[in-house]
Order: C-alpha cells, then sequence, then structure tokens
C-alpha cells in the first residue's frame, strides 16, 4: 500500500524498527546535526530520526535521514528492507516501464489546517529552521519539492517540474533558490524574465517518500514527475491544486509555500555544504517573495543531511540517478546491461555493454555526456564488458587493472559544462570529461582490403565522351 503523507511513512518505518524517536532535549545545533551526520554511519539498514524535544522551540518536531539507507529506500518503493541495492534498481527499472500513471486530484489536503498570508507570513513561525553544517551561510530547505511551470505552455503538464532545489532562508518572506541552468525550472525562469515576469513557484515540504524520489530524478523536460511518482507507487499520486498559484501540489504535504520568483532580481547564497563532499562558495541566486504559507497543525519539517558521501542525499538520489540513464542509452544502445551512478550524483558512471564492433564502447561513454543528465553532472565514464557488474567495485577495478590500456582507452573532452558545485572544475560550470574503456578489445572489420582502392578502368573516359555525346544528340 504506498504511503500518501510523510508522517504515513515514519510510522511505517517505526513499525519497521526502521525510526529513533530521539526522546531526550538536544540543542538545535550541532545536536541534530552531528546526529544526521552519523546516522548513515549504521549502515545500510540505518534508521530515519525524529526528535520533538530541541531546547528553543515550543512544538518542533524534525525527521532526519528518512531515506537515509537502502532499507528505508526499500520501504519507501514497499519492498522488504532487505532488498539490497542492486534489486531495487532493477524494481525501479521495471516500474519506469509503467510510467507515465496520471495523477489523482484530491480535495481537503491536510496541510490546508492553517495559513498565514501577505504580511502576516514568518517562515520562522512555521520551521524550526537549523544550519546542518557549520559553515552554511544560513538555514536551508534542502528536501523540498519545489512546483513550477513553463511560462509559454502553462496547460502542459509534460512541461511542469517538480525538482528538489537547495534554497536558503533569507528573511521571513524571502528565500535565495540556486536553479542549475541544465535543470528545467532554470528554463522556467529564463522564460518568465524574457517575457518580463516573475515565475510563480510552490514550495512543498514533508512529501511523501515517492514524491521526494520522484523530484530528485533528472527526468526529460516534458516528463511529469507526479506521473512517475504514481508508476513508482503503483497508484496513481495524490494532488491537489494550491490555493494561490493554482499550481498541483503532494496532497500530503506538511507545509506549502507559495510565491514568485522575482524575475531578474539576484542576491548572494551561500556557502552550502553540498552533495560532493565540499562547501560551495556564495554566489549570486535568484530570490523568493513569500506571499502565502499553508501548513498542518505542528507540522513535521523533515531535512536532508548532505557532506562527505555517503549521507541520506545519496541513497535519496542513487537509484532515480541510474534509472533514467540507463533507459536513455538503453533506447540509443539495446548493447548496454547495466548503469551504476550511485556516486556524488552521477559525476561518475559506471556502464556496462555489450558490442557490436570495435570503438562501441567509446560511443557508449560518449553518449553518456549528452544524456540530460550527463550534459551536467557526469565527468568520468566507465565503460566495462557485459560480464563485470557495475555495481560490484571490485569487478570494475579489474576492469580498469586488466582491460583498460591508456594509449588507446582514455578520450579527453576539454571545456564541456557541469554543474557549478563541481568542485574540480577550475572555472565554474566548465570542465574537460573523460571517457574510459575498460572492454575487452574488439577487432576492426576485416570483411575487405581498404587499403586498396578501386580506380576507374582505362576506357571510362572515352566511354563518358561517348555517352555524352549520344546524348546531346536526344
Amino acid at each position: 500500500m504506498p504511503y500518501d503523507d510523510l508522517r504515513g511513512f515514519l510510522t511505517a518505518l517505526e513499525d519497521a524498527g526502521q525510526l529513533l524517536r530521539i526522546t531526550d532535549e538536544v540543542q538545535p545545533e550541532p545536536d541534530i546535526a552531528a546526529a544526521a551526520n552519523a546516522a548513515p554511519r549504521l549502515g545500510d539498514a540505518a534508521p530515519a530520526l525524529y526528535f520533538d524535544n530541541v531546547r528553543g522551540f515550543t512544538s518542533a518536531r524534525i525527521a532526519i535521514n528518512v531515506h537515509g539507507s537502502w532499507a528505508n529506500h526499500a520501504l519507501a518503493l514497499g519492498l522488504p528492507k532487505e532488498t539490497p541495492a542492486k534489486e531495487q534498481v532493477a524494481e525501479f527499472i521495471r516500474r519506469w516501464d509503467d510510467f507515465p500513471v496520471a495523477p489523482e486530484w484530491r480535495e481537503d489536503p491536510p496541510w490546508a489546517q492553517n495559513t498565514l498570508e501577505g504580511d502576516d507570513v514568518d517562515i520562522f513561525e512555521v520551521l524550526p529552521l537549523i544550519r546542518l553544517n557549520d559553515g552554511d551561510g544560513g538555514f536551508y530547505i534542502d528536501k523540498a519539492a519545489v512546483v513550477s511551470k513553463d511560462p509559454d505552455d502553462p496547460e502542459n503538464s509534460g512541461k511542469q517540474n517538480v525538482g528538489v532545489y537547495r534554497i536558503e532562508v533569507k528573511g521571513k518572506r524571502k528565500l535565495a533558490l540556486q536553479p542549475v541552468p541544465m535543470h528545467d525550472i532554470a528554463l522556467h525562469l529564463r522564460t518568465a524574465e524574457e517575457r518580463g515576469e516573475d515565475l510563480p513557484v510552490a514550495i512543498t515540504l514533508g512529501n511523501d517518500p515517492v514524491i521526494s524520489i520522484a523530484a530528485s530524478t533528472p527526468m526529460k523536460y516534458e516528463e511529469n514527475e507526479y506521473e512517475l511518482a504514481g508508476a513508482l507507487r503503483g497508484a496513481p499520486a495524490p494532488i491537489s491544486r494550491a490555493p494561490l498559484t493554482g499550481l498541483p501540489v503532494p496532497w500530503g504535504a506538511e507545509v506549502v509555500i507559495e510565491g514568485v520568483i522575482e524575475g531578474r532580481k539576484r542576491e548572494i547564497e551561500g556557502p552550502f555544504g553540498e552533495f560532493t563532499g565540499h562547501y560551495s562558495g556564495g554566489r549570486s541566486m535568484p530570490v523568493i517573495r513569500i506571499d502565502r504559507i499553508s501548513y498542518r497543525t505542528d507540522p513535521v519539517f523533515e531535512h536532508l543531511y548532505l557532506g562527505m558521501p555517503w549521507t541520506e542525499c545519496d541513497y535519496l538520489i542513487a537509484a532515480n540517478t541510474a534509472v533514467p540513464l540507463y533507459k536513455q542509452l538503453k533506447a540509443d544502445f539495446p548493447e548496454v546491461q547495466a548503469v551504476n551512478a550511485s556516486y556524488t550524483h552521477g559525476l561518475v558512471v559506471i556502464v556496462s555493454t555489450k558490442k557490436r564492433y570495435g570503438g562501441f564502447a567509446k560511443a557508449v561513454g560518449l553518449r553518456v555526456l549528452t544524456t540530460p543528465h550527463g550534459l551536467g553532472y557526469a565527468t568520468t565514464v566507465i565503460v566495462v564488458d557485459e560480464d563485470v557488474d557495475p555495481f560490484n567495485l571490485p569487478q570494475v577495478m579489474w576492469a580498469l587493472s586488466t582491460k583498460m590500456n591508456p594509449a588507446g582507452d582514455l578520450i579527453r573532452i576539454p571545456n564541456l559544462p557541469v554543474v557549478e558545485l563541481a568542485p574540480q572544475a577550475q572555472t565554474p560550470g566548465v570542465v574537460d570529461k573523460l571517457v574510459i574503456d575498460a572492454t575487452t578489445p574488439v577487432g576492426a572489420d576485416r570483411r575487405g582490403n581498404y587499403g586498396t582502392p578501386v580506380h576507374d578502368l582505362p576506357e571510362t573516359a572515352e566511354w563518358l565522351a561517348r555517352l555524352q555525346a549520344l546524348a546531346a544528340r536526344r
């Protein structure tokens, strides 16, 4: 049975022994962040954490590490918690084949219980905000689903976007958002600014567990995240209409924030401890004006810890990064067997494939770099034979150790795009990329003697003149 809200999933986690309630009083900083940092180190069955006794807050409810283990990720998909990671990826692929599943509109969403509007809006009244890393430039909201539409085609549900982006709280009615240029919301914002308009957005926090997975999946521009959520749930995703913007938002969310990204307005945002395990610096980013907050009574604030891998972020975006890459590659190259893009959001991608002819593996590797996700993330692609499991790192290292010859198996391509958060880029947003062919070499095509070209017969010139003369008499 799929979960319609975060609270139902937290109950299921607790019933499965996958949630720890921290009942002792804790400091908001550094206790909660330190616990979130430590939790994934308990292993692939690490529990979620729930805090409701936070010093300085009267009714704080904070959930963290909700997706922070393969056990929790499996339960989010309705699988036994013992399901191995590789099998979860395979099940994700099978469910992707059911995509799209249209969402279901529902009335009376629980987040409509309380409302703040206009000058009464104060985000600090609603959320128990804390910093996760001591070098963060402020309070962040980092596990929200941000909903927007293409201003040129607002009725096209395929062009709407539900994505997870980092959001810094700049004031009681002001947020700063980082839209990576490769992401759909950046395209929406560019269109709005070209039209001289603000971009309406709805930001939903405390979503059901599958919404968080779908919202962080690198889908194609015209693919609908709610329709993917339905395929993953095995049932339509419940949604409701946000009252101010009219945007479709998850029915079961804890909090819905509505407002606009103000056109052509920028402020410094950052630094922030990112999924790369490094701090990003401060950059000029778009600003959101909050016009309305709707929220459940005593909302649960779900936070996401990011830092040196592996953290909850890595469990959340591992399978859902690998699967779309696999589906996109498989459509072009049926020989592709598996894709592992679990590491640092696919900055490294490992692909296993059969081969048709010499050079084939390199072509597969180059195609990774032109997928929607590969354009902004994949910096190193390792291609291995079909009998090498890309999820088995010792096998991958064996292939690198014994199959790869630097003399001809490395393709370096200079000055390609990458997410600005990639710390290896000397110029932010631009990096050299590498394809490593660690497959067994395939011989060249020997069906002909290509060193001996065919020449004109000696009589060809005479016949050309003769045919031209005959043609002229017609």
